[in-house]
């Protein structure tokens, strides 16, 4: 049988999660991780609201548990691994959380309420929960890359849910002092849960989506951690050998991936934040129409007819749906009407069935675009306007804002928070998060900052 030294990939792995705790973050990372952090928080409060949150805490009310981490949204304190499940499922109650395209995962929506629940339990600081998502990020995002996002897919499997149960259970064991031996069993308890299958487009109104992309997958993360700080023992490497995970979920898998660049490139780096709470595949195109509106000082009155071109998936999927942030066409008709759009409007059934908005609607033609579909980055869009006066206006976007190629600034990422987060918790409570977040290092207890985000 081999020992632990002949596995020189686990042994990196685990080695780099039991140390992240200790290791010193770039400038520029520990930023842009308090973005995320704070973009997931968000994402939560709103998502309290939300139907799929909604049902969350009820659900996990019933289940009762030591008060060891709170349910976003609400008054209730419950164990560390039904937080993770029911923050999970906030986070991804709607189009709000984030994105890392090079491994098809919404990373954010599974790691940060992982590692808020384990950092309340464990009694941590701010600074070993910056640590923590960044080290959920480079673990989770490198395992589906290991596997290939495009194989995953191509069998009906999710990344999305696969790789959120890897990145949480990274997040966990760094809060959770797990020394590399300790580790390596977590993530094997990992592998055992990951799971998921691409049933969930399936899903109409987002309900089973959330529990696929976050809240299971945060919830299995905690789980395998809790399992191990218990005593459980477990495989000692679980990605290779005879009968591994890789070879188990891949053709082809490449375990090198694991590793590349571990401490050095960090995948926090390549994530999109959505600079607009909708669907994924709309994003370019609602970025494009506003650089018109704001160039050209369009409105609704001025427009004959516009076309959105979209690569061919996405576009199936946004295509007049009968879930507000993710119809294209409604999307696109209310910010030609305001001049812009808010999360309320995203999320409004009402306003779907405004008169004025279905009369602009009907001159909004989506166009599934061959070129697109295959070109790099992913996710781009085009717009073309034509005007009432006989004008063609014409905006290409390549890089969505908010995307890793076309980053958000500091003052974009808290402006969208507090449009989530005010309107639920106000506005003191908002801006006590966003101080809390900016700081995060001199954070003595992340449960003064869970403490913010009680409804």
């Amino acid at each position: 049988m081999a020992t632990p030294s002949d596995k020189p990939i686990i042994n990196a792995l685990s080695e780099y999660i039991a140390a992240a705790g200790g290791a010193d973050l770039p400038s520029d990372v520990a930023t842009k991780a308090k973005h995320h952090i704070l973009d997931t928080i968000a994402a939560m409060v709103s998502g309290s609201m939300l139907p799929p949150g909604r049902l969350a805490i009820r659900y996990i009310q019933g289940q009762g548990g030591t008060q060891e981490a709170r349910v976003i949204g609400s008054q209730s304190l419950t164990t560390a691994v039904n937080a993770a499940l029911a923050n999970g499922v906030m986070a991804h109650a709607d189009e709000t959380d984030d994105s890392h395209a090079p491994s098809s995962t919404h990373p954010g929506s599974a790691i940060v309420p992982a590692a808020l629940a384990m950092a309340e339990r464990e009694g941590a600081d701010g600074r070993a929960l910056l640590h923590a998502v960044v080290a959920g990020y480079d673990v989770g995002c490198r395992v589906t890359q290991a596997l290939g996002p495009s194989f995953l897919s191509g069998k009906g499997l999710s990344s999305h849910s696969i790789g959120g149960t890897f990145g949480a259970a990274a997040a966990a064991a760094s809060l959770a002092n797990l020394n590399p031996i300790e580790v390596r069993y977590a993530l094997s308890y990992a592998a055992q849960q990951a799971s998921g299958v691409k049933a969930w487009v399936q899903s109409e109104d987002h309900i089973e989506k959330a529990f696929d992309f976050a809240g299971m997958p945060a919830r299995n993360g905690v789980t395998a951690v809790t399992l191990v700080q218990a005593g459980f023992t477990g495989v000692a490497d679980v990605f290779q050998g005879e009968q591994n995970f890789l070879k188990a979920y891949s053709d082809d898998p490449k375990a090198e991936e694991l590793v590349r660049g571990l401490g050095a490139d960090f995948e926090i780096m390549r994530a999109n934040i959505k600079k607009f709470c909708v669907g994924s595949a709309i994003q370019a195109v609602l970025d494009a129409l506003l650089q018109i509106i704001g160039a050209h000082r369009v409105s609704a009155q001025d427009v004959d007819y516009l076309v959105a071109r979209v690569p061919e998936t996405g576009g199936r999927i946004v295509n007049d749906r009968h879930m507000p942030n993710v119809n294209l066409q409604y999307i696109l008709a209310a910010a030609l009407l305001d001049g812009g759009l808010t999360f309320a409007t995203a999320h409004s059934y009402e306003r779907m069935k405004d008169p004025r908005v279905l009369a602009v609607k009907s001159r909004i033609k989506l166009e599934l675009d061959p070129e697109l579909t295959h070109s790099r980055p992913r996710r781009q869009g085009i717009v073309e306007v034509y005007t009432k006066d006989g004008r063609t206006l014409r905006v290409h976007v390549k890089s969505v804002r908010g995307t890793a190629d076309n980053p958000m600034s500091d003052r974009e990422v808290e402006d969208k928070a507090r449009d989530l987060v005010a309107p639920v918790l106000g506005n003191e409570k908002c801006e006590r998060l966003l101080a809390l977040v900016n700081n995060l290092e001199q954070v003595e207890a992340v449960r003064e900052l869970s403490s913010v985000l009680t409804n």
